[in-house]
């Protein structure tokens, strides 16, 4: 049997096909004006014209991958500092003794420990969009999750899955819901009652299928679990401390000072100096392990780079406009829950080709909100299907960087993930369909 094409092979592959469509399908575009308020490009509904436009050559396809890795250098960035960090904790001893400490202490009780990790990043997701850091906390959890006597998958699905499901079924992630209900004109936080119902629903059932499979599928607990003999020393405790505060420090300063990327990664980049010298393993020795934090990482930050190509190479061929107008348009002839369901199941396609799922509602919403009113939809309900479609598809789509680093650095095939991940994320799609059904019918 061949071997499943790896992660740089498959964004080649989606860098090529894309350039591909570009010969394939007529180019079109919206118009578009900036909002004199926020300084937002806002699409002009109904404003759809085909256009006589390039393909994307040979040699342009090609351009846009430095193009695409240029374009996320803050990104890039992030992955290989915060990256550097963590091997700079760990290098320390601390993350071991800790997470030696925790599987200890949780000795019997795996599924709670589960729930618990499942938590913070459900979490995580749901307040900012938590996704592109866990890139860098991977090797942790990996390692966190062997202690408690499970395998890959798990790790990956209790915390990427869950920080995709909390901010897939969010009611105030600032990327994906506030964005939406700005473009159509909804109140910041209108319908977040219900949306936090659905939230908790979704969880539960996410919850239970990754226990289930994760008791299923039990691996040999990579040390042996004997509380007497676990000691931390005091120096590690002091790191952990540091760490936690970190975290905090940052989401404030996501919340509250509207840090980006740069922010972060300069927060974690003198953690891991400080960290380095409490651990005693001084400039030179701190210097090695951020070293071997950016060796590890490289591949999996120039993944993210490869799949932003993507996008520029639609864009540059003025096809993306085209796709989302041939999505949409038909479903201004469905009944009103057809048309909601047909919505979602557009917007879940959308996001292959458009991966940035903030892009995505920038794009769509102002084409949606008219179109919902003519189907006789509420503009919330365009919004629930936006979001419970998009944004989970951030456990399916190739073309999503974060995704892809995070399997490759797990050394995991993505046939292999996505033969784990498909059943998951049509099961809480279908939660996130029935609670669309439900919100036409409790008119919100």
């Amino acid at each position: 049997m061949r071997k499943f094409p790896n992660a740089l092979v498959i964004m080649i592959g989606f860098i090529i096909f894309a350039s591909i469509l570009t010969y394939v399908i007529p180019q079109g575009t919206y118009e578009r004006k900036i909002d004199p308020e926020s300084g937002i490009t806002k699409v002009v509904p109904d404003s759809y014209q085909v256009i006589d436009a390039a393909p994307v050559s040979f040699f342009d396809t090609f351009i846009a991958i430095p193009e695409g890795i240029i374009e996320r250098a803050d990104l890039i960035a992030l992955i290989l500092l915060i990256g550097g960090c963590f091997y700079v904790i760990d290098r320390t001893g601390a993350l071991k003794e800790g997470i030696e400490y925790l599987t200890s202490v949780l000795n019997g009780k795996e599924e709670l420990a589960l729930i618990l990790v499942a938590l913070v990043f459900l979490t995580g997701g749901a307040l900012n969009g938590l996704q592109e850091e866990i890139i860098a906390m991977t090797p942790v959890l990996l390692y966190l999750s062997a202690r408690l006597g499970y395998d890959k998958f798990v790790a990956l699905a209790i915390s990427y899955g869950a920080a995709i499901l909390g901010a897939s079924f969010s009611p105030i992630n600032p990327f994906a819901v506030v964005i939406a209900q700005n473009e159509t004109e909804l109140p910041f936080l209108s319908g977040a009652l219900f949306r936090l119902v659905v939230l908790l629903i979704a969880f539960a059932v996410f919850m239970f299928m990754v226990i289930r499979y994760a008791n299923k599928n039990r691996v040999e607990k990579s040390v042996a679990d004997n509380a007497s003999s676990v000691k931390i020393r005091k120096s590690s405790v002091l790191i952990l401390d540091l760490v936690a505060l970190s975290f905090i420090i940052l989401i404030y300063g996501m919340l509250q000072l509207n840090w980006g990327f740069n922010e972060m990664t300069a927060e974690f980049f003198i953690l891991g100096i400080v960290v380095g010298l409490i651990g005693k393993l001084g400039i030179n020795g701190t210097s090695e392990a951020y070293l071997d934090g950016f060796k590890e990482l490289v591949f999996a930050a120039m993944i993210v780079g490869l799949a932003s190509s993507i996008s520029i190479i639609l864009k540059k061929g003025m096809v993306i406009d085209s796709i989302v107008y041939g999505l949409f348009l038909p479903m201004q002839y469905l009944p009103k829950s057809l048309s909601a369901l047909s919505m979602m199941a557009s917007q879940a396609l959308l996001h292959i080709p458009v991966p940035s799922y903030s892009g995505q509602a920038i794009l769509t919403m102002p084409i949606l909100a008219p179109l919902s009113d003519l189907i006789g939809l509420s503009r919330q309900v365009c919004v629930l299907a936006y979001q419970y479609a998009a944004v989970m598809m951030d456990l399916l789509t190739p073309t999503n960087g974060s995704l892809m680093a995070v399997i490759a650095i797990a050394g995991i095939s993505f046939n292999k993930w996505f033969k784990f991940a498909l059943k998951l994320t049509l099961v809480i799609m279908g939660v996130g369909a029935l609670a669309i059904i439900a919100a036409i019918y409790m008119g919100i």
